[in-house]
């Protein structure tokens, strides 16, 4: 029983910023039901799989959910959800407010059937303003957000992007804090409210927070932009047999730094002995730095940094990070036997109560999985469930395995 438990969440959205957004909701408790189309959400393409439409992708952002399959320009299809809504406690979608409302799914509607929902919507823009209606992904927000370009300033110089669907992630989590704090101010009031969590703002707000520098003042003192975080020489300094992870950063530690190396000479050197003259200094001392660590191994290194309370971690690879002490400790990527997929690789839910322990209530399902039991739950008879099945608007229940 989760913090969330009672709560109930339509999740109607689609690839990966709103489905990991349902999948936290779940996690921490909230009874949430996704609603896909029949061809399925288009993440159940990405393999590889043991079963089509069951890759990694599905697997990772789809757990915690009982899965529904409609056609919502059916007019069956769309009963079902205006149904769902009416005990609702959540509806987040993805696609443009634009298409909500072509769909008949507009706030204006959805709200006069359930006063205390929280119409929560995830999508590229703020709606006032000129962008409003324009389609965003991952990657277009990366770079109208400047994180492509601080890539290339702290790089070779070749814009990139974050290996890594960042933006889909920050906004999901910012998604969830938004509904949970939307819930608790219904709570008080007894009035649900539209939500837009838009990601354009969000990742500006995310990426500017470090580095608005002198950009922060009108007039402005600088161009912008955190030199530490731009600096060509953070990165994960070479040893004499690899590679080690490794922060240095306030005056505490940086003299326990001079005696763990034997680099005492550096407390006479001004570009190192102040916080304020080495982050003045810092393609400076990160280049010292990096001269330093090559004159150990990674394992020496690790366990005289340990010593002297030093922050340092190894520089993992993706199965590395699965082996690592810490995590196997605390079981934090248990390996759990999916219904029909078998044996999974799964992860913990990272935050933890004292008094309601989130854990994830059940894996990914595959298309439809509920579909019957979620209509049965809403009134429909078994009779209406043949109709919508012949007419298109749901799909038979997969076979049990």
């Amino acid at each position: 029983m989760g913090p969330l438990a009672g709560i109930k969440v339509i999740d109607m959205t689609t690839v990966l910023m709103g489905p990991y957004a349902a999948q936290t909701l779940g996690d921490y408790g909230a009874d949430v039901i996704k609603v896909e189309s029949p061809e399925g959400d288009v993440t159940r393409k990405i393999g590889p799989w043991r079963h089509p439409g069951m890759g990694p992708v599905t697997l990772n952002t789809n757990r915690s959910k009982r899965v529904i399959c409609l056609d919502l320009k059916k007019p069956a299809g769309r009963e079902a959800v205006l149904r769902m809504v009416k005990t609702a406690d959540v509806l987040l979608y993805n696609i443009r407010p634009q298409a909500m409302a072509r769909l008949n799914l507009g706030y204006e509607l959805i709200s006069a059937l359930n006063p205390r929902l929280v119409y929560a919507g995830v999508f590229g823009f703020g709606q006032d303003g000129p962008y409003a209606a324009k389609p965003a992904y991952d990657d277009l927000i990366q770079g109208g957000a400047a994180l492509a370009h601080l890539m290339a300033v702290a790089g070779d110089g070749t814009p990139r992007y974050v290996p890594n669907a960042l933006v889909d992630r920050i906004v999901g989590l910012t998604a969830v804090g938004a509904i949970c704090a939307s819930l608790v101010h219904r709570d008080r009031t007894g009035r649900g409210q539209r939500l837009d969590v838009p990601m354009f703002e969000t990742m500006s707000a995310f990426i500017m927070g470090d580095h608005m520098g002198g950009l922060t003042y009108e007039p402005p003192l600088d161009k912008g932009g955190y030199a530490r975080h731009l600096s060509q020489d953070r990165r994960p300094y070479k040893t004499a047999d690899g590679h080690i992870c490794v922060i240095v950063y306030n005056d505490k530690q940086w003299d326990a730094f001079f005696e763990a190396s034997g680099r005492t000479d550096l407390r006479a050197d001004d570009r190192f002995n102040t916080f304020a003259r080495r982050a003045a200094n810092i393609d400076v001392v990160y280049a010292e730095l990096a001269r330093i660590f090559q004159t150990r191994t990674t394992a020496e290194w690790t366990a005289l940094l340990d010593k002297a309370d030093i922050p340092v971690m190894p520089m993992h690879d993706l199965e590395s990070l699965l082996h690592d002490p810490h995590l196997v400790a605390t079981d934090f990527f248990p390996v759990v036997e999916h219904p029909t997929e078998g044996p999974i690789r799964s992860t913990r839910v990272s935050a933890n109560w004292s008094e309601t322990r989130a854990e994830p209530q059940h894996l990914a399902g595959r298309p439809n999985e509920h579909g019957h039991e979620i209509l049965r739950e809403l009134g429909f008879s078994n009779d209406d469930i043949t109709a919508m099945i012949r007419d298109g608007a749901t799909m038979p229940s997969p076979a049990k395995e």
